[in-house]
């Protein structure tokens, strides 16, 4: 669209039969809409007055799904729109490159076209990982992709990997009242975020109900009439109506003949780019979660966008700077910028502010109240260096210490918070709270 709006011929190569790639179809759009109405049930069905009546809501998960289906079709065709509108050329079909400069798309039809362009953007994305020893086509196994088609509500399941998708899926059918086993190959969940907050997460999870077993490994899997087995290194069994593999992704570019351009992805089918998100072959770029970490939506777009202006000789590096993170477990984290992690390694003379969601008015009043806010910032100047969040609305109210956190000098400092008046109550008020907590620390 960037590309297109200034002036560039471009068209947009699309495998599946409908636009908007697996963010749209198979991952972001579809789990959240159907983590949103089980959100609805599960709040719906905490609520005291019904509790002591028999109006609780037993909603099984396809009708739960089909919140999601509305959704996709609207999204599907506000792209399309775009598109349309900007004389950008569709072609449904499979890509692959012949030359440096030329690709041949095959239709479903099984018709061929070639087209020539002087650059190209890989973003092709990723799929879930299948080890070969492991049977998906089995109707009590599932990936990522194919859970979202489950045609029943199961009463237990094995959740195989506790990476961000593992991590909300298991939030997600706890919710549902599955029992729910996460099955962790690292010693820590999600080892990318601050450690607060990772002990935050684990701590609910299994106060939810949920079993975490970490630095475990599958050794194969069992297959019965009334369940899976899943059996571990450690010689552990764990017998569930379901799995779910959750354990890694691959990148999708195992049929476009990169060869043929003097590119080769590595082991897991990713492609490396430098920070302009170039390949090896300069005219030839790779973004999303075809290039690996962080392999979110988001980041994805904007991704996208910069290398897009790199193209039209515009690049600007502060676009892809400091992008936060959103899981959507239950509930939320987010989080930007640095974690106690990084600046201890660093040698950052560094402090913390905390508000607790539970002293906040507007939790108290919608009964949210799990979680916290946490400011880092520099004990001499007041910086702001990392923003972590873990509780509700933690994916939305991140972007105001985002938008501080980017700004310059005097402007990115602990006092915006203490001064700025917010609105009462509401969970944003949380920032003011944890930079009072903070800058009194220090004396």
């Amino acid at each position: 669209m960037h590309l297109a709006k200034n002036g560039r011929r471009v068209a947009v190569i699309e495998r599946y039969h409908r636009i908007g790639g697996a963010a749209t179809h198979f991952g972001t759009l579809p789990s959240k809409s159907l983590r949103h109405a089980i959100f609805q049930v599960a709040e719906a069905n905490r609520n005291p007055v019904l509790r002591t009546t028999d109006l609780m809501m037993q909603v099984s998960l396809p009708q739960l799904r089909k919140s999601a289906a509305s959704v996709i079709d609207r999204h599907v065709e506000m792209r399309r729109t775009y598109y349309e509108r900007n004389g950008v050329v569709m072609r449904h079909g499979h890509a692959r490159f012949l030359d440096r400069h030329t690709i041949e798309v095959e239709e479903p039809t099984g018709a061929r076209e070639r087209l020539t362009a002087d650059h190209f953007i890989i973003a092709t994305g990723s799929r879930p990982y299948h080890p070969t020893d492991v049977d998906f086509s089995h109707p009590r196994v599932f990936d990522s992709d194919k859970i979202l088609t489950l045609d029943r509500t199961p009463q237990s399941m094995t959740v195989y990997g506790a990476g961000v998708i593992g991590c909300e899926y298991a939030s997600m059918f706890r919710n549902l009242n599955v029992k729910v086993n996460l099955v962790n190959t690292r010693s820590k969940l999600l080892e990318f975020l601050d450690d607060e907050i990772i002990d935050a997460l684990s701590y609910h999870m299994r106060d939810q109900g949920i079993v975490i077993r970490h630095n475990e490994e599958y050794h194969h899997v069992e297959y019965l009439n009334d369940g899976i087995v899943l059996h571990l290194k450690s010689g552990k069994q764990i017998k569930t109506d379901v799995l779910l593999w959750a354990n890694g992704r691959t990148g999708n570019t195992d049929r476009l003949s990169l060869e043929n351009v003097g590119l080769q992805a590595d082991s897991r089918g990713l492609l490396k780019v430098n920070e302009d998100f170039q390949t090896e072959v300069p005219h030839i770029y790779a973004v999303g979660d075809v290039i690996g970490f962080p392999s979110l939506a988001s980041a994805a777009y904007v991704q996208g966008r910069y290398a897009a202006a790199h193209i039209l000789g515009k690049p600007d590096r502060e676009m892809v700077r400091n992008i936060p993170t959103g899981i959507y477990t239950s509930p939320e984290i987010s989080s930007v910028g640095k974690t106690e992690r990084d600046l201890t390694a660093a040698k950052v003379p560094y402090e913390i502010g905390h508000a607790q969601y539970k002293h906040l008015a507007r939790a108290m009043i919608t009964g949210q109240t799990v979680g916290m806010l946490k400011i880092l910032f520099h004990r001499e100047t007041l910086e702001v260096l990392g923003i972590h969040c873990f509780g509700a609305n933690a994916s939305e109210i991140i972007h105001i210490g985002q938008a501080i956190l980017n700004q310059k000098g005097p402007a990115n400092t602990l006092m915006y918070f203490i001064n700025t008046t917010f609105n009462y109550p509401t969970m944003a008020e949380a920032y003011r709270v944890a930079a009072l907590n903070g800058y009194n620390r220090l004396f």
